[in-house]
């Protein structure tokens, strides 16, 4: 044949080229003097196509001077890409968009799907180092060129060339497989309600994705009849501490040195204005509104206020939640972004409290301002480490609550203090619109979620329902 050449030459090193928003990978050859150029998303995607190359040449195949593939190659253009592929490729063009978290959490969810989309189980690399490369790696944009070591690379060109064509998943039996991988734990265990419908809603976007590529003719989760566990979006109210219990557990922490001290206002604004964690580490003082002092002295910190008195305001504008250097654009760990459910730019105004106003005017005096003004930071002068409150709550914990109350929900997480407040707010008849602005809810999310926590008010509301029919 005119067209075919036996004359080829494989580079062995690849053509590196950084840019922006992506590394290329680019293998090079030359097929009858004629030269090549093929590049990759990933140097394990380059690496396996070269080895296709080498392996074509040394079983004596014709190249054809056209394509410069081999005869028995089909057309580029008409060859469907593999899972490992086209998910590399989803994940490049959908990784500025996103937060931190969710590229954390969607890269968890896809190596999952992986593990039940395997050409072939030869040669296959442990099950734990093959998650890591995945996962580290191949799905994170930013760190599928870093450095790596022998193994995780061993690993990825392994992946990149045992995943099944995408067409494959138009095979309903592939599709439940799939489903059924990604809604449950490494044992085999279903996971959480919460964590299916997530789990299920990323892999439709990918799929809907390929669609839009031109990979699949429709979206193959419609071939299968699977339902979505029904998810309980209510507050456990058994987890909710009442105002007794998260005094004692704030007191347990504030003495303990070293970081109690500092950690004592922390987790009041957690009780009593009901932000989230990640809504307190970023705080600062431009946004804590204090009224002046009055009168010589301070109160107590918990003795009851004037009423009326003291109330300051607290602006939530940027929260920071902890998902880790490898997931954020700053390279640092947590990742800053607008408030959870707010367009950007958007704010929410808190209420402080005489009792937080007292304790935040007392933090400030003891402590100062941390570094770019933040309210709540470390002994050694740098953001709040969610480990470092965390295993202060957890020490707290062991010390405040009985033997018994410990085996519960009860106050689990920090996160507890927030439900205790929205709950307090609640029960004492405040109006649901004002408490969903306060807490960052919709009415409508505010009384789902915390519907059974509004408790003790059966007779009171039962005593003003009575009093419509007055005169009857």
């Amino acid at each position: 044949m005119d067209d075919t050449s036996y004359d080829v030459r494989i580079w062995r090193k690849f053509e590196v080229y950084k840019g922006k928003r992506k590394t290329t990978h680019t293998v090079r050859w030359s097929v009858g003097g004629k030269r090549f150029r093929e590049p990759h998303a990933t140097a394990a995607l380059a690496d396996a196509f070269r080895s296709d190359l080498v392996n074509a040449t040394n079983n004596g195949e014709a190249f054809r001077l056209s394509t410069g593939r081999p005869v028995s190659w089909a057309q580029e253009e008409d060859a469907v890409p593999t899972w490992f592929a086209f998910v590399c490729s989803y994940v490049d063009e959908h990784w500025r968009a996103t937060s931190a978290k969710h590229r954390q959490d969607r890269a968890r969810i896809l190596t999952d799907a992986t593990e039940a989309l395997w050409s072939s189980e030869a040669g296959k690399p442990d099950s734990d180092l093959l998650r890591l490369a995945l996962q580290r790696h191949a799905f994170n944009t930013a760190h599928r060129s870093s450095q790596r070591s022998a193994d995780l690379d061993q690993a990825l060109q392994w992946a990149a060339t045992h995943t099944v064509p995408m067409d494959a998943l138009m095979h309903p039996p592939t599709m439940r497989a799939v489903l059924t991988r990604i809604t449950s734990k490494k044992d085999g265990t279903r996971t959480a309600p919460s964590s299916a419908v997530k789990a299920k809603r990323v892999l439709s976007h990918v799929l809907d994705y390929a669609v839009e590529c031109g990979h699949l003719p429709s979206n193959p989760i419609a071939l299968v009849k699977w339902s979505t566990p029904v998810t309980n979006s209510q507050v456990d109210r058994h987890a909710v501490p009442n105002p007794a219990q998260a005094r004692a557990l704030i007191d347990v922490i504030a003495g303990r040195q070293p970081s109690g001290p500092r950690l004592e206002a922390f987790f009041s604004t957690l009780f009593l204005a009901a932000l989230r964690p990640e809504e307190a580490v970023n705080l600062t003082w431009a946004d804590v509104v204090l009224p002046s002092l009055k009168g010589e002295e301070e109160t107590e910190r918990w003795e009851e206020p004037d009423a009326g008195e003291d109330w300051g305001e607290i602006i939530v504008r940027e929260v920071a939640p902890d998902v880790g250097r490898r997931w954020t654009d700053s390279g640092y760990h947590r990742d800053r972004r607008q408030p959870k459910g707010r367009p950007e730019g958007a704010t929410r105004t808190v209420p402080s409290p005489p009792r937080l106003t007292r304790i935040l005017r007392r933090h400030r005096q003891e402590f100062g301002d941390g570094p770019g003004g933040l309210v709540f930071f470390g002994v050694r002068g740098r953001q709040l480490d969610t480990g470092v409150y965390q295993r202060a709550w957890d020490r707290a914990r062991s010390q405040a609550l009985t033997a018994d109350q410990q085996k519960t929900p009860l106050a689990r997480r920090p996160y507890d203090l927030r439900h205790a407040c929205v709950s307090l707010w609640l029960n004492q008849a405040t109006n649901p619109a004002q408490v969903a602005e306060w807490a960052g809810h919709s009415v409508h999310m505010l009384l789902k979620v915390y519907a059974r926590c509004i408790d003790g008010r059966a007779e009171v509301d039962k005593r003003q329902a009575a009093k419509g029919f007055d005169g009857f």
